[in-house]
């Protein structure tokens, strides 16, 4: 079967119907629990951990923890950015604001490029968000030198790096990762020089950019009155934590050697959302982010499906269109290791028009 719109809407067609609809007081459920586990974390911690260099250690425990619980709050806000919150969109929107400024998320901006990449997945030319370089760009080869300069594994642990520290700052403010047809961009100022943003987005990127501000002004306030490494300890750790699993999710699950991307020639909306993958995280992860890492082939099908039926909604398309759902049962780091080792950049297929392949030469599978 070709991968199309029939096929698409074969898929949907398996599904219940009350899989789409949404309970408000169920999704709210979820919220309270994602923000009350973080609540918790950060007052156990402010309780209990001394602020010396001798605890530095239990910090960095703390940040792992309360950053990995306060990215359920981001997968809530991301959510309710694709409206599977309520059917109303102003409350989906009054959700979704505070719980993703209170994580400098700019909501409005991130939810319009993050539908760009939902609109565009796995787009050469158009995608947005960790679209690779191409064989043959000043970008490719600069990855590759770089790679052939400091070795296979050097280049996968320097990636994992910059990914799960920078990457997201650097994607916010210079669109690096983002689709080459919009250049430069980013994600706080709206303009003519920024292809990000048409002029109808403008008011609610600057409502995102000044939300952003307020959360930093509040910080900054209190830095004064409880001191600034407090306020490092409590909030920059997890901070920085939850920056690294969104990062690894938007990588993780669209990019893979044996995943395409495709050009104009060969690209249409199912073939990229089916070119998603379902990865392998520990059961209490996946249970704090409300299984966003098992159920993403869902959630590009039907992002405004809600999250408590996305596993039902897997189990059955799962089952009857196998040949189409890609599943890496690897460990996530390990899936993480090995595809940033072998996807430095891709070349055209010339079995297959329109489609953009990592090289299978590289593949170094262990």
């Amino acid at each position: 079967m070709d991968i199309d719109h029939k096929l698409f809407t074969q898929l949907k067609a398996a599904l219940p119907a009350e899989l789409f609809v949404k309970n408000e007081v169920r999704f709210l459920a979820g919220t309270f629990r994602a923000c009350a586990l973080v609540a918790v974390a950060t007052v156990l911690a402010a309780k209990f951990i001394p602020m010396t260099l001798a605890s530095i250690p239990l910090w960095f425990v703390y940040a792992v923890i309360n950053g990995t619980l306060a990215t359920g709050v981001w997968v809530i806000g991301h959510d309710c950015g694709h409206g599977s919150f309520s059917k109303h969109k102003i409350l989906n929107d009054l959700l979704g604001y505070p719980l993703h400024t209170v994580l400098l998320v700019p909501y409005f901006s991130w939810q319009y490029s993050h539908a760009l990449h939902h609109s565009r997945t796995n787009h050469i030319d158009e995608g947005e968000s960790h679209v690779p370089h191409k064989e043959g760009t000043a970008s490719g080869a600069m990855y590759a030198k770089v790679r052939q300069v400091i070795g296979d594994d050097a280049f996968s642990i320097v990636n994992i790096f910059v990914l799960t520290t920078v990457g997201w700052p650097l994607y916010m403010f210079t669109g690096v990762t983002g689709g080459p047809n919009r250049g430069v961009t980013n994600h706080f100022l709206p303009g003519k020089g920024n292809k990000l943003f048409p002029p109808p987005m403008y008011a609610k990127v600057w409502a995102s950019t000044f939300g952003l501000l307020g959360v930093l002004a509040g910080l900054g306030y209190l830095s004064m009155v409880y001191g600034l490494w407090t306020v490092v300890a409590l909030y920059g750790g997890p901070y920085m934590v939850v920056n690294s699993w969104l990062i690894m999710y938007t990588y993780l699950h669209h990019t893979d050697i044996d995943t395409p991307h495709y050009d104009a020639r060969g690209w249409n909306w199912t073939k990229g959302a089916l070119c998603t993958i379902e990865r392998n995280y520990p059961a209490i992860v996946d249970w704090v982010h409300f299984r966003i890492g098992t159920t993403h082939i869902i959630h590009h099908l039907f992002s405004a499906m809600p999250h408590y039926n996305a596993g039902e909604a897997r189990a059955i398309l799962e089952s009857k269109f196998s040949s189409y759902y890609r599943i890496d049962n690897r460990p996530f780091w390990k899936a993480l290791f090995i595809t940033i080792k072998e996807c430095a950049h891709v070349k055209e297929d010339p079995a297959d028009a329109g489609a953009w392949v990592f090289p299978k030469d590289e593949r170094k599978r262990q």
